[in-house]
């Protein structure tokens, strides 16, 4: 049997990696630099295991290997029992309590005044935060010299210390998991891709419905896609004091409708509110109006902002090839989008507008413009409401545009006018002129010419790439469509580019046939 790395990928729902470390010579990097990033970090070994509800007063942890050692440990500790606790696979000796070996070593050994024992991660965790007789360094090192590491995405060759970089984002992403009591209205077609994002590390993720919403304790969080959950459970836990967060789809979607049970690739969950409500500030409000955005994260959301653009990548799909222009005679060209009317983000965020509202106001902020109007794609698709109807649309706007991706469209014109279409951020990528009508999560800024109420808190001018930054990288998750591993935004934008991000299925093509046949239905 195949001896088992210190330096491994969690057993995520739904992965489909390799390993992230052989046996083998790898890249070399300094012993000392591995240790204390693994003690700063925190992982290796199961990192992802339960953290022990550890007695009072039980300060002394025994890491047995062997039989033998275990009983001479145990003996060693006969007099301080009621200090001790045995972990590990035995039995006790003495009178002294066993502790499942199945926890979190990390949590384990920093609850510990001493480790003892060799041979076991537990050990080696205890030497990394100095509680026990083996060098760290010596320890750290066992982890350079006898295996070579692999990048799970992309398949190159990376150093022990990348790997450490590697788990401690996935632990970050677990630790954020754990106290989450139960996971409200998320569909199954959904959950093949969501639960490794939603994962808290121990056991599987707690779906919960209207029957089983009772087993959540009083005063405990939770996670909701409201719009999903039954009628009044998010009401019943909030009155039971239980703190209820959100949860939405991310801003790079999917290569393919969220109305088609296309599930997720990037998902959003908020502990403070729904990014698109302006009624309270979201996570990323606060980000945007209180965080540091250092030089290094606004470099790499440049380097972001410039591949996207160069792809064509937007929510739902990735312009394969440059748009035609659509203007003629010099006027200048004005884009608007169509917005899902029935949608949170419209109905919180929308400021009372309308698809025809927001056409009208167009037309009047831009008389002699040439106007583009771009039905939604969910409502294109025949299943969200939002449609109207060509003739009135014609009265407003010089075309529709129903089939180039928004993306190919947005390189095309001078200006656009949303209510709080995710297409106004989009736009802001190209460097397009934005006009809100609505309260987008991207006004107030400083960056769009906002006609909507925009909170008088949103007082902090932000850089195009500082939105970037926070939009795309902090608060999103992402999961990686190949191997279905957690993953930065940049792995998930490689892949759609490289055509690799589809996931179908049975339910996939039924809806994308419904779709089709209720476009022909609603046909004059």
């Amino acid at each position: 049997m195949a001896p088992l790395a210190f330096l491994r990928i969690p057993p995520f729902p739904g992965r489909r990696a390799t390993a992230l470390a052989t046996p083998g010579d790898g890249i070399s990097c300094d012993a000392g630099a591995l240790a204390d990033a693994l003690a700063a970090a925190r992982v290796g070994g199961a990192f992802w295991a339960a953290r022990p509800d550890l007695p009072a007063g039980r300060d002394l942890l025994l890491a047995p290997a062997i039989q033998a050692e275990a009983r001479a440990l145990c003996d060693a500790a006969k007099a301080d029992a009621g200090r001790a606790l045995l972990v590990g696979p035995f039995a006790a000796w003495h009178g002294i309590p066993v502790l499942s070996s199945l926890c979190d070593p990390w949590a384990l050994a920093s609850a510990a005044a001493e480790v003892r024992g060799s041979d076991s991660e537990l050990a080696l965790v205890g030497s990394l935060l100095g509680k026990h007789a083996a060098d760290r360094v010596a320890q750290a090192g066992r982890l350079i010299s006898g295996w070579a590491y692999r990048d799970p995405f992309t398949g190159r060759p990376i150093s022990a210390l990348d790997a450490v970089t590697l788990l401690a984002e996935w632990r970050e992403l677990i630790d954020a998991n754990r106290d989450i009591a139960g996971v409200l209205g998320v569909a199954r077609w959904k959950r093949v891709t969501m639960d490794a994002l939603l994962w808290g590390g121990s056991g599987p993720v707690p779906h919960r419905g209207a029957r089983t919403v009772a087993t959540i304790p009083d005063g405990a969080r939770v996670a909701a896609w409201k719009t999903r959950s039954a009628p009044g459970l998010v009401e019943t836990l909030a009155a039971r004091g239980v703190a209820v967060g959100e949860i939405e789809d991310g801003m790079i979607r999917s290569a393919g409708l969220g109305a088609n049970c296309v599930p997720p690739l990037s998902v959003i969950v908020d502990p403070r509110g729904a990014h698109f409500d302006p009624a309270q500030p979201s996570t990323l409000e606060h980000i945007l109006q209180h965080d540091d955005i250092g030089p290094d994260l606004v470099a790499r959301a440049a380097a972001l902002r410039q591949r996207l653009v160069a792809s064509g990548i937007s929510k739902y799909a990735q312009a394969t090839a440059p748009a035609a222009r659509l203007g003629h005679g010099g006027r200048r060209l004005v884009l608007v989008t169509g917005q899902v009317e029935d949608d949170r983000a419209v109905l919180l965020g929308g400021a009372g507008c309308s698809n025809r509202d927001l056409l009208a106001r167009a037309r009047a902020a831009e008389p002699d413009a040439e106007l583009v109007y771009k039905p939604h794609p969910d409502v294109e698709a025949g299943h969200r409401k939002g449609h109207i109807p060509e003739a009135e649309v014609l009265a407003l706007a010089d075309r529709i545009d129903r089939s180039r991706p928004i993306a190919a469209l947005l390189g095309q014109v001078d200006a656009l006018h949303v209510i709080s279409s995710l297409a106004g951020f989009e736009a802001l990528l190209r460097g397009v002129a934005v006009t809100t009508h609505g309260i987008p999560f991207y006004a107030g800024w400083g960056l769009t010419r906002d006609l909507g109420p925009v909170p008088a808190r949103r007082n902090r001018a932000r850089t195009l790439d500082e939105l970037v930054a926070a939009v795309l990288i902090l608060y999103p998750r992402y999961l990686d469509p190949v191997t279905r591993l957690p993953c930065p935004v940049e792995v998930l934008v490689e892949r759609m580019a490289s055509g690799q991000a589809a996931v179908t299925s049975p339910l996939v093509r039924l809806r994308e046939w419904q779709g089709r046949a209720q476009k022909l239905l609603r046909r004059p």
